[in-house]
């Protein structure tokens, strides 16, 4: 009886008609329609007049006057004036489940390689709500990132949401490929947003590896591809991480780069008529980014620890949008130029580098033997130049003394190679051994 009575509440829902509309005229990234009846974000299909080719999926980004405002997910071809748009009364929807983790798939959710999906996945929407700030429960256990220089001295928590700063070659891609490899996370949800092509299965099968691939799903959507298929890369993967969240897992979300999902929201931006503000990023930017990051981290039923790269131009880590997501996260990794030219991976500069939470996670030992290296690496860089030249002389300066003597040790301390795996006690246990066992 509640399986008939649940089926009549469907039948009594459903809404049996299609609405139409019509291509009036296309103009860069934006197809303008009249009609159909339709709201921001909900997806649409354009019909094209030969029925050789596949309909276009758009969806509504805005209105002028009563005509709609569509973006496609995809490259228009074959669409020209009084094509049909139909509406589907639904936002994006992408299919999700736990027989997706080692998959490489787009921003709509379909498998990259063409191959069908697994069966047995549930409809998920992309765009969901960050969680109730007082249901994020708080930040108190330390996650292994399996990175030395991170899990000792920028301790990450469970949950915790971290931007990488980097301008470009200097290791962004290769520092996530070794968090996903060696991280302590259940699952990884790895978004590649407005990579080159090249790159994509240089990442998967050099810096990812089968390893890491075992246990990740894989979102890219390409340069090459529409702004909206960018924003709905970022979108998808963190709607994946979200689930996964809900099931009560670790996730681990990293996202290269949230700099090129910013730079496709000014394109729709521009293309929909709002003005250029701060160096040309239109103010849909910076309403989206909090929107997008505060998705991530905690919630009543799991934790998703995000680690977002940013690009940025000429190494200028004040530009628009390094500063509005230094803002918005809970720490902050900066990776330098000059340390990749000296040979030193990862490039972390941890001085400059701030673990927002590594106060309330970690042990008082642990804290204040990190303080203790942070401060022996601040007096060496204050009086480099000085050291370098030959200028100062032994024993002028006990704290300086000691700098320099610590100083190599410090330096083989923080490198590590690409494939080289480190458990968190480990990298703890050598950081102490590092100040015990005494300098060069």
């Amino acid at each position: 009886m509640m399986e008939i009575d649940t089926l009549l509440k469907v039948i009594e829902q459903a809404d049996t008609y299609k609405r139409y509309g019509k291509v009036l005229r296309i103009v860069g990234l934006m197809i303008e329609s009249l009609g159909p009846a339709a709201n921001i974000g909900e997806v649409c299909i354009i019909h094209p007049e030969s029925n050789l080719q596949k309909p276009i999926l758009a969806e509504v980004v805005g209105f002028h006057n009563e005509k709609i405002i569509l973006m496609p997910y995809t490259e228009v071809t074959e669409i020209g004036p009084g094509c049909l748009v139909e509406s589907t009364r639904k936002p994006l929807m992408i299919k999700v489940g736990r027989s997706l983790i080692g998959s490489t798939i787009d921003a709509l959710g379909n498998n990259l390689d063409k191959s069908s999906l697994p069966k047995g996945l549930k409809n998920y929407i992309t765009e969901q709500t960050p969680p109730n700030p007082m249901m994020r429960p708080t930040i108190d256990e330390p996650i292994q990132v399996g990175v030395r220089a991170i899990d000792s001295l920028l301790t990450v928590g469970k949950g915790q949401r971290i931007g990488i700063f980097a301008g470009s070659g200097v290791g962004k891609s290769t520092l996530l490929g070794m968090i996903a490899r060696n991280s302590a996370a259940d699952v990884n949800v790895i978004a590649l947003i407005g990579e080159r092509g090249r790159e994509v299965r240089e990442f998967i099968e050099k810096d990812l590896g089968e390893e890491g691939l075992k246990k990740s799903i894989v979102v890219v959507a390409t340069s090459d591809q529409p702004a909206l298929m960018r924003i709905k890369g970022a979108y998808t993967a963190t709607a994946i991480s979200e689930y996964f969240r809900d099931l009560g897992l670790h996730v681990n979300l990293m996202m290269d780069s949230v700099t090129r999902v910013a730079m496709a929201q000014r394109e729709i931006g521009l293309a929909i008529g709002e003005p250029p503000t701060t160096k040309g990023y239109t103010p849909s930017v910076f309403a989206t980014l909090p929107k997008l990051l505060e998705r991530t981290g905690t919630n009543e039923h799991g934790t998703i620890t995000a680690f977002y790269t940013v690009l940025v131009d000429g190494d200028d880590m004040n530009e628009p949008i390094a500063d509005a997501v230094r803002g918005i996260l809970d720490g902050h990794f900066i990776l330098e130029r000059r340390l990749a030219e000296m040979g030193q991976f990862p490039a972390i500069n941890v001085l400059k580098s701030v673990s927002r939470v590594m106060n309330q996670i970690v042990d008082e030992e642990h804290l204040h033997t990190a303080r203790r290296i942070r401060s022996l690496m601040a007096i060496y860089e204050e009086n480099s130049e000085l050291i370098q030249i030959g200028a100062y002389k032994h024993g002028t300066n006990k704290q300086i003394d000691e700098a320099i003597s610590f100083y190599p040790t410090i330096q083989a301390f923080l490198r590590q190679g690409i494939l080289e795996k480190e458990l968190f006690q480990q990298s703890i246990d050598k950081m102490h051994q590092l100040l015990t066992g005494g300098g060069s």
